[in-house]
């Protein structure tokens, strides 16, 4: 079956979450698609200097006005999106993303391995990893940015069945876009790699983040990858079916080959 995966690397406007919602919205609004993938923290920015920045652009999941939006805007483009959030629950805050479809399921993943000073502001998450069906029962894995350096994240989420792993980023370091290539080869999954671009700055603290968002066949062929600084939606058709063939040879499964009692 051929699905049209695709993503929208931009650049969120600091703590201004209403400018980042409707930016979101015009970008990708209208366009022919089956599932798009946003940044890590898109509707909020990344560069906190306290919690009390974080509460003012920070989501309850089950109401607020930014999954309101994204499930009319599902529903109206037939277009599953992955969001990356700033998330309050029972007054804790969380690295969040969600996953929203067309017939108005929505899942939620909160960030497991928690970067820099991420852990001085969020909750580390306690959801697991999250695969749910999404348009046409493709199965959908959420792990967000710095989830990528422990390879637990990825083949966690191919042995609950995703055939996309969809990866919103705010990537500073210089590694992950190659490391998603093998990710993707090891697990025999397609990934989705959306990174925020440009320069974010609050009081002394300055991030420049990388772009070059991608798209990842399980044989680790690289469908497109954007440069550094672009604003772009960019959208490819990929054969999902090749997501559920796991083997690398006649003889060897990349599942059943796991040999798991010699692993620590």
């Amino acid at each position: 079956m051929i699905y049209k995966v695709g993503l929208c690397q931009f650049n969120p406007s600091l703590l201004n979450k209403a400018e980042n919602i409707k930016k979101m919205r015009e970008l990708v609004d209208g366009l022919d698609a089956d599932l798009i993938v946003f940044p890590e923290l898109a509707t909020s920015g990344y560069v906190f200097s306290c919690k009390e920045e974080i509460l003012q652009v920070a989501d309850d999941f089950q109401t607020s006005d930014t999954t309101a939006m994204f499930t009319e805007l599902s529903s109206k483009n037939n277009t599953a999106y992955v969001i990356g959030f700033t998330e309050i629950s029972e007054g804790k805050l969380y690295n969040s993303s969600m996953l929203i479809n067309p017939d108005g399921t929505k899942h939620l993943y909160r960030k497991i391995h928690l970067f820099n000073e991420e852990k001085l502001w969020f909750e580390p998450g306690n959801l697991g990893f999250v695969v749910a069906k999404s348009k046409y029962d493709v199965l959908v894995g959420q792990m967000i940015c710095f989830d990528w350096i422990f390879p637990e994240s990825a083949r966690t989420l191919m042995l609950k069945g995703a055939q996309i792993i969809a990866h919103p980023a705010n990537l500073v370091l210089p590694w992950c876009q190659q490391a998603m290539l093998t990710r993707s080869l090891e697990n025999r999954v397609f990934s989705v790699t959306c990174n925020r671009i440009g320069t974010e700055i609050n009081k002394d603290k300055e991030f420049y983040f990388t772009g070059m968002s991608q798209v990842v066949t399980p044989q680790a062929e690289l469908l497109f990858r954007l440069s550094e600084d672009e604003v772009s939606t960019k959208i490819v058709e990929i054969e999902i079916d090749k997501a559920n063939e796991k083997n690398v040879t006649q003889y060897n499964h990349v599942i059943h080959d796991r040999r798991v009692e010699y692993y620590i």
